[in-house]
């Protein structure tokens, strides 16, 4: 497939098993199910490629069936903001598609990425029509409020090590991002991205954990231990 199509170009059905991944579908009912599963459509993403930008009309909810995208933003003095990591299972968006305002944010894929996205019409009928639905955005929005709080937090923070622990536990949030499990595949350069940190200084932080029993590094991603500890920076 050529990378020079846009993002929205690329879009296509997705397949059984990309839907299968997709956590809020066995909420609901089967005319419910029916009517999301015919609308949605997934974007293979590729490493740099933007999802939504700060300043456009909202028009699909969002979701990472496979990758890892950043959410961020710059400041009025040109410096970026990472807010949050974006894992598998992560959906995310909601806010901006309820009330279909433009985005305060950038979402960009970390690496090669599966996104799906769920039409902002089909997003507010399951909303007027499905309690399952309802429900889980509900949790969503109570979950990303905690997020957004951490977020600013870890960006006060000038311990290194409480950064890359307090970031590296909010990707394994099990209601936020439920597609992680017990090992995150994420590379020592994108935590340093998104951690905002080298990637140096990162891996000293790794070695660190390991050794204090928080976390196992295994190839190709990170095994958490002590999921309490690394979200209350116990060095």
């Amino acid at each position: 497939m050529s990378t020079d199509l846009t993002l929205h170009q690329r879009r296509r059905q997705p397949t059984a098993d990309e839907l299968r991944s997709i956590p809020w579908l066995v909420l609901l009912r089967p005319d419910e199910r029916a009517r999301a599963v015919a609308s949605l459509l997934v974007g293979d993403a590729q490493a740099g490629d933007y999802v939504c930008r700060v300043g456009k009309p909202v028009t699909y909810w969002f979701g990472v069936v496979e990758g890892l995208l950043k959410m961020s933003a710059d400041n009025a003095q040109g410096l970026t903001m990472t807010f949050a990591g974006l894992p598998p299972g992560g959906w995310f968006g909601e806010g901006t598609t309820l009330k279909r305002e433009p985005y305060r944010y950038n979402i960009q894929a970390l690496r090669k990425s599966v996104v799906a996205g769920l039409p902002i019409e089909s997003f507010h009928w399951l909303l007027d029509h499905s309690l399952g639905f309802n429900r889980f955005v509900m949790n969503q929005l109570n979950e990303r409020l905690g997020q957004f709080i951490s977020a600013l937090e870890i960006d006060r923070m000038n311990n290194p090590d409480q950064r890359v622990a307090r970031s590296l536990a909010a990707l394994f949030n099990p209601v936020l991002y439920p597609g992680v499990g017990e090992v995150l595949r994420i590379t020592q350069q994108e935590l340093a991205y998104l951690v905002g940190l080298s990637r140096q200084r990162v891996n000293a932080s790794l070695r660190t954990m390991e050794a204090l029993g928080m976390i196992s590094v295994e190839y190709g991603g990170l095994r958490v231990l002590n999921i309490a500890a690394l979200r209350y920076g116990m060095f």
